[in-house]
């Protein structure tokens, strides 16, 4: 079978990897993809969101299956475009409708959806430049901090948690006025503050049936300790030491049937990913955000830990036959570190030569801003994110050694990472 999976970060790289592992793969092409993808798959240089593009590509490499990484082609339709076309109608595509995306491509609809469906999730309230004066009276009526957010997709960028109640009532004002996430910000959600312990639980679904893949932990801020900067994520660890039997039969009770439920309810057909972003307060889950996608930078960490199959976990997921699938987990932690260039995620350099590459052991390197250097068979940062690595070990402490140990082995120019992942799980 011939695929073709859409993106070009370490989530794409985790996914390809995986791919190729199974005896049912056929040639994996990978659009945009990076240095690392082109290890295990063919690069092409079409765009994950022109479709038209995709389209002639995957008549011409005769393509049977398509795997959507990132979030915007999703919400823009790509699952439409191909059901209303004659050509592309029975390819297999891992990823819902656009319908279906808004749980990502929307906060309000996600806020209202979850309230539709007594799913728990902080309290809220939506507004527009038009109620700009309410959305000032209810920030009055919540204790800080305040979390404001823009209603549709800013690039993880569009969430903000402010302690000082006049700072966020001009926050709110630059959102919604003066465009500051730009379209996505026409509209904001204003929620309750939720204080506990954040972690990243994913299904796959057909739409009536679902697996339940690893949770992760995934880090989002610059420094240690959870301070600075959000970015798009700077490791991830998988289990989630909290994350018992108890706690999530809770998740699947409370959240995860009844958004299926929900779907099936108001008609929406999902097929692909779900990712619950939750926070447990009080061993209690709680629904911070959807995502319908696989995440990144948990995928680094959670299908390093998945040992079925995961080609033909998609065939049974595309033909309806979800239900029939057994998932093997692999029982040990598996821990991924993210490399990234010095000074992101603000200003960054591109184009540092990458070294010691050849001196890792025991790990596994998802790339993500990496290219080739066509002059010397190199290869060299291309963004902010540059590489994760990945390492197994028995224990959470151990899989983070063995990742933080190779680390020590790779060098470029303005090299930064995280080293306290694990801080908020010790016992």
């Amino acid at each position: 079978m011939n695929i073709l999976i859409l993106g070009s970060g370490g989530r794409e790289h985790a996914l390809a990897w995986k791919l190729a592992q199974s005896p049912k793969a056929g040639q994996i092409y990978i659009a945009p993809g990076n240095a690392g993808t082109a290890l295990v798959g063919i690069n092409v240089p079409v765009s994950p969101t022109d479709f038209e593009a995709i389209k002639m590509f995957i008549i011409e490499k005769e393509i049977e299956m398509v795997i959507v990484g990132p979030e915007t082609p999703l919400v823009n339709g790509i699952r439409d475009f191909f059901l209303k076309d004659k050509v592309l109608h029975d390819i297999a595509i891992i990823g819902p409708g656009s319908e279906g995306a808004q749980l990502e491509g929307s906060k309000d609809f996600a806020k209202s959806f979850m309230k539709r469906y007594n799913i728990p999730t902080a309290s809220y309230e939506t507004f527009t430049a038009e109620t700009l004066q309410q959305g000032e009276y209810f920030l009055e009526s919540l204790r800080p901090p305040y979390v404001l957010k823009a209603d549709g997709l800013a690039a993880g960028k569009g969430v903000l948690i402010i302690d000082d109640l006049a700072e966020a009532k001009a926050e709110l004002k630059n959102m919604l006025l003066n465009a500051k996430f730009g379209e996505a910000s026409r509209k904001v959600v204003i929620e309750e503050f939720l204080k506990g312990i954040e972690l990243s639980v994913f299904v796959l679904t057909d739409g009536k049936n679902y697996v339940l893949l690893p949770e992760a932990k995934d880090y989002k801020r610059i420094g240690a300790g959870d301070t600075g900067l959000n970015t798009g994520g700077m490791g991830s660890i998988s289990p989630v030491p909290f994350a018992n039997t108890a706690f999530m039969d809770k998740v699947e009770e409370r959240i995860i049937r009844p958004t299926i439920a929900g779907l099936q309810e108001e008609k929406i057909d999902y097929q692909g990913f779900i990712f619950f972003g939750l926070i447990n307060v009080g061993d209690n889950p709680y629904v911070i955000e959807y995502n319908c996608r696989m995440g990144d930078p948990e995928a680094e960490s959670v299908i390093p830990r998945i040992k079925s199959d995961l080609l033909e976990i998609f065939e049974n997921l595309a033909n309806g036959h979800l239900g029939d699938t057994k998932l093997e987990i692999d029982e040990r932690y598996a821990a991924s570190v993210m490399l990234v260039s010095g000074g992101y995620p603000e200003n960054y350099q591109k184009g540092k030569i990458i070294k010691g590459i050849n001196n890792l052991n025991k790990c596994i390197v998802f790339y993500a801003g990496v290219s080739n250097n066509v002059d010397n068979d190199e290869i060299k940062t291309s963004g902010g994110r540059v590489m994760a690595i990945t390492s197994y070990g028995s224990t959470m402490d151990t899989a983070l050694r063995n990742a933080y140990d190779n680390i020590s082995q790779v060098s470029f120019d303005g090299k930064y990472y995280r080293d306290d992942l694990g801080f908020d799980l010790k016992q």
